[in-house]
């Protein structure tokens, strides 16, 4: 028999002028698994916790509260998923740069603060004259969610829009001169690919350094499918400062989804021996 797996779309909610891309990289995997052979059935974040679902083998976008929890369910009834609510949830900006620094990856001096707190928050705490402020959960949903402020007043009142709007936690983050670079990777395989956000000094610096860092992240963080950035500096040094949970992969989404391809089914396969998923393999 086929094995047959979920592939779960993420909402257009989380993917800000990603949405198009998002999908994509969710069909090719889906094309990528067939011909591996395998079937497959698409369902949406909301689609999931009200349907009669027949598997479970799941790829997965999915990102809202409510997905993840029923995800969850599904984990706990011996379900695989890729990546795993577990994960997802680590990828979480404060969950994440608590796990990240715990681990003594590079990351930029950081604050985790609570928005709704009534402190007046200074730059002078955490960078010279300017800082990033992000919220503190999921990455971004709106274009204020990761801002660069220059002052007191901005910093704060960017805090205070995020409580207004329910973001609870927020992290305010040193800003660091340097080339912004945007990796991809897919756990266990020897696919990574980079590239420079914006054309600007193009430091040298050491590939395999960068390579190590986003692997090591990712065994922390447990992810399979994963992205991410880094700052490098003028010397050199390279500093991470994200870690994103199955990003788009547009530049290389038709290589990319075959190497994710892989690592579901195989992933899947791993476990041909339990009772509770040899009936789909």
């Amino acid at each position: 028999m086929r094995p047959l797996f979920g592939g779960i779309k993420r909402k257009v909610h989380y993917s800000p002028n990603h949405s198009k891309n998002d999908s994509l990289v969710l069909y090719k995997t889906a094309d990528e698994l067939e011909k591996l052979g395998a079937d497959y059935i698409l369902y949406s974040e909301d689609e999931i916790l009200t349907s009669s679902i027949e598997t479970n083998l799941f790829f997965s976008m999915a990102r809202s509260t409510d997905a993840i929890i029923k995800l969850a369910e599904f984990e706990k009834e011996g379900a695989i998923i890729v990546n795993s609510t577990k994960s997802v949830l680590n990828t979480h900006r404060v969950n994440m740069i608590r796990e990240l620094y715990r681990n003594n990856i590079p990351l930029p001096k950081s604050a985790v603060v609570k928005t709704d707190s009534n402190m007046q928050f200074k730059i002078s705490s955490i960078g010279e004259n300017k800082v990033w402020v992000k919220r503190g959960d999921v990455h971004a949903i709106h274009r204020e969610d990761v801002t660069l402020v220059y002052s007191n007043e901005e910093l704060n009142f960017v805090l205070n829009e995020f409580s207004l709007r329910g973001v609870r936690s927020a992290i305010i983050q040193q800003h660091l001169e340097g080339d912004v670079v945007k990796f991809y990777s897919v756990k266990d395989t020897d696919f990574f690919y980079w590239y420079h956000v914006e054309k600007q000094h193009k430091y040298n610096f050491n590939l395999k350094y960068l390579k190590y860092l986003a692997s090591r992240s990712s065994e922390i963080l447990d992810l399979q499918i994963y992205g991410g950035d880094a700052v490098i500096g003028k010397d050199g040094a390279i500093t991470i400062i994200d870690i994103n949970d199955w990003p788009s992969f547009a530049p290389v989404r038709d290589e990319a989804s075959k190497y994710i391809a892989q690592t579901i089914f195989l992933k899947a396969f791993k476990f041909s021996d339990s009772d509770k998923i040899s009936q789909f393999v």
